[in-house]
């Protein structure tokens, strides 16, 4: 995804979106992309145009595809069918990409698929390349000694896009880092705002 997609996408939704790892697309420019952006606020937002923005900003903020949220969805539905959206975002948060970005290796979630898909990452020591494997707690992740001498690594752990959720652990004090997924994530840990009930609203009228 080019850089100027990425402020396309973060303007139309109106916030940032950290997994894209593009910083500051609101700062000049604080309205939707397009001939008729700046008119954006003095539109009335349809119920199903609210639904849609708040699961958009989940597929781009964790660089899935539709159909891989919706297969997020029935998962999370088999997990917990009374409050499956805490138990979606647990899977989501939980996936090994977005762990890697979670845990300062890499500045977002396509460098952070990278990383796994070009086989730097190890999982409780073994090496890992599927980016949507969801982690569960008390998995160790380490860097291949390569990945973790690249400038890119070392300059996103001394400048991390995100500050460490609590669910997370990383011990800084040995080389390679390593870290630790301590518990379960849930709604409070996305960084963003984000509204839950209307994504909710969005899948159950989509009989999904």
């Amino acid at each position: 995804m080019s850089e100027r997609k990425k402020f396309r996408i973060q303007r139309a939704l109106g916030l940032e979106l950290p997994g894209l790892g593009k910083p500051g697309a609101l700062e000049k420019r604080n309205y939707p992309p397009g001939q008729h952006g700046k008119l954006h606020n003095k539109r009335k937002v349809t119920q199903y145009g609210a639904q849609l923005r708040e699961k958009q900003k989940l597929l781009f903020h964790y660089g899935v595809r539709e159909e891989q949220l919706r297969r997020f969805v029935r998962n999370a539905k088999r997990v917990s069918s009374s409050n499956w959206i805490e138990a979606l975002i647990g899977l989501l948060e939980r996936r090994l990409d977005n762990i890697v970005f979670r845990l300062g290796f890499a500045r977002s979630i396509a460098a952070a698929r990278q990383l796994v898909s070009h086989g730097h990452v190890l999982v409780n020591g073994s090496r890992q390349t599927i980016g949507s494997m969801v982690l569960r707690p008390g998995d160790i992740v380490t860097l291949t000694e390569k990945a973790n001498q690249m400038e890119t690594t070392r300059s996103s752990l001394r400048s991390p896009r995100l500050s460490l959720p609590s669910y997370l652990e990383l011990q800084t004090s040995i080389q390679p880092e390593k870290g630790r997924i301590l518990a379960i994530p849930d709604t409070g840990h996305v960084p963003f705002e984000f509204n839950s009930t209307q994504v909710a609203e969005y899948y159950a009228k989509r009989g999904v």
